[in-house]
């Protein structure tokens, strides 16, 4: 069964729009998710505006509250961007509630990149959903960069 969770991808994107190369992050066997696609857009994306993220995989269990997002990103070893959000509210906004069942096919849903994101700098991304369970949802990271839009 198919689980698209667009929860994750705060700040993603790429120098030069290049195609951002996201990897799996949870430690083996932990996640209640296995990712087989995940992508955002606008690309690149930009900082102060939304970014919409669509997550593909087989979920295991039903998404249930209360689930968090987490997202982190570092520079050089040090925390310059975090963002913790509601993943029920952000699902219910896109319009799947919790609980989303295992039979979900396909998500997207779109979150504001916060004003405080460091601007052209290769920052390292983890995103991690938490199901209410305090399980692991997914964890994806990826080298991104975020800039200032017109």
């Amino acid at each position: 069964m198919k689980f698209i969770a667009a929860v994750a991808a705060l700040l993603v994107a790429t120098v030069a729009n290049a195609q951002v190369a996201w990897s799996d992050c949870a430690p083996a066997g932990t996640a209640d998710m296995t990712v087989s696609a995940f992508s955002v857009t606008p690309y690149p994306l930009c900082i102060g505006q939304n970014v919409c993220a669509t997550v593909v995989g087989t979920l295991s269990t039903p998404v249930i509250a209360p689930a968090k997002l987490a997202v982190s990103g570092k520079y050089l070893g040090r925390v310059v961007y975090s963002d913790n959000q509601d993943l029920c509210a952000i699902l219910l906004a896109a319009g799947h509630p919790c609980p989303l069942p295992v039979s979900t096919t396909s998500i997207t849903a779109c979150i504001l990149v916060k004003p405080s994101a460091p601007a052209n700098i290769n920052v390292q991304l983890t995103v991690q959903a938490l199901n209410g369970n305090n399980h692991i949802l997914f964890c994806q990271a990826a080298t991104v960069v975020a800039q200032n839009c017109a």
